[in-house]
């Protein structure tokens, strides 16, 4: 567990970032603000992003980075959610893939991992997560070739995906006599045999251009095969990418919701107070400290800097309770906006769609209980996911 102390230690921010956003935050918002087609990609908020320096403030110093740590990067997800839930969202799924390289050369002292951090940096480039198709059961088929494999697979939720340079995904080989092994591996966007689908139409989250991409016989040489593990079962890998990965992509959640509360007290106090008013702004702040809590619970658990089956249940349970939370102060935060939040100009009615997917990052809810059951009652948690 985690003492108090521990949860109240101050996010301290890089130097740069906070100027950034202050920078950039306004654009973002009035671009969101005033987007009508919200299934178009926010491409212009990425190619901001980029100019800004704020791709590759993940990287390593030493590499060209900013040398930003998993706090500093929660802090400016949650930050960009305020003024656009898709631009962070998306944005969250580039800065993983660059942390967890970053966190495993630093306190894992992982050499291969420095040509990807050195190639973000200097080319500024756009990494993609195909998220839940290479969770633990892996997705996709690698059939052996010579000098590598030939990769046959649709990848869904591909955040990001209209401006990406290289999709960190993953493919199953199955070979008689033996286990399926996940092969993991960097894909370029450009390659012939990468399509990328115009199919993103959704409730929330709408410009987050997380389409599926389709791989249709690309071939992976052999050298560029980064990791392999059996699939269907937790690997040390994993338990790395699940406590870094999941408090950076929730602070954009709670991101979403700090900004419905702020919308809903403006609104709020253009009216005459009464009882049900006051109590409902109670009720939604005290949602809100919750969700806070529960992403402060998971960075704590970050910075223990030991993943493990441990700190993956840590980190599910604060990601199961950032939802929940989040959810609900939303929510309330349409009861105390009162009809006003049903107008889109307000403002509220797209945080309400867009706080709606973080029901679906995994662990959901039921695996997470399982998950979380297994370990208080001594269970095997390998294949729980």
């Amino acid at each position: 567990m985690h003492d108090q102390a521990t949860l109240d230690i101050a996010v301290r921010e890089p130097r740069g970032i906070a100027a950034i956003l202050d920078d950039i935050g306004p654009i973002l918002r009035e671009r969101a603000d005033r987007e009508v087609d919200e299934d178009r990609f926010v491409a212009e908020n990425f190619a901001l992003l980029k100019s800004s320096g704020l791709v590759e403030i993940g990287v390593p110093t030493e590499f060209g980075g900013g040398g930003a740590d998993i706090d500093q990067l929660a802090e400016m997800l949650r930050t960009l959610a305020h003024h656009c839930g898709s631009t962070a969202l998306a944005f969250s799924m580039h800065t993983h893939q660059v942390a967890i390289p970053a966190w495993r050369w630093t306190h894992q002292k992982v050499a291969a991992v420095e040509p990807l951090l050195k190639r973000v940096a200097q080319e500024k480039l756009i990494l993609l997560s195909s998220g839940g198709s290479d969770w633990i059961g892996g997705s996709g088929r690698a059939e052996k070739v010579d000098g590598g494999y030939r990769i046959t697979a649709r990848k869904v939720f591909s955040s990001g995906s209209p401006v990406g340079d290289l999709l960190m995904t993953g493919a199953v080989l199955e070979a008689e006599g033996e286990p399926p092994m996940v092969l993991h591996f960097g894909l370029p966007m450009n390659s012939p045999h990468v399509r990328v689908l115009d199919n993103w139409r959704v409730l929330g989250m709408r410009g987050t251009g997380s389409n599926d991409v389709m791989i249709e016989g690309h071939v992976v040489p052999e050298a560029a095969v980064a990791a392999r593990r059996k699939a269907g079962e937790w690997h040390p890998l994993f338990h790395v990418i699940a406590t870094i990965a999941f408090p950076l992509i929730y602070s954009v959640y709670l991101g979403v919701a700090e900004s419905a509360r702020d919308i809903a007290v403006a609104c709020a106090r253009r009216r005459k107070p009464d009882q049900h008013i006051i109590q409902l702004a109670g009720r939604m702040d005290t949602e809100l400290a919750a969700a806070r809590l529960a992403r402060d619970w998971m960075l704590a658990t970050v910075r223990q800097n030991a993943p493990s089956a441990r700190t993956v249940n840590d980190v599910m349970m604060g990601r199961q309770l950032v939802a929940r939370h989040a959810i609900a102060a939303v929510e309330l935060a349409m009861e105390l906006a009162g009809g006003a939040s049903f107008f889109r100009n307000t403002g509220l009615e797209r945080r309400f769609r867009d706080i709606q997917a973080a029901r679906y990052h995994p662990l959901q809810a039921g695996p997470q209980a399982q998950y979380a059951g297994s370990m208080a009652l001594g269970l095997p948690v390998d294949t729980v996911y």
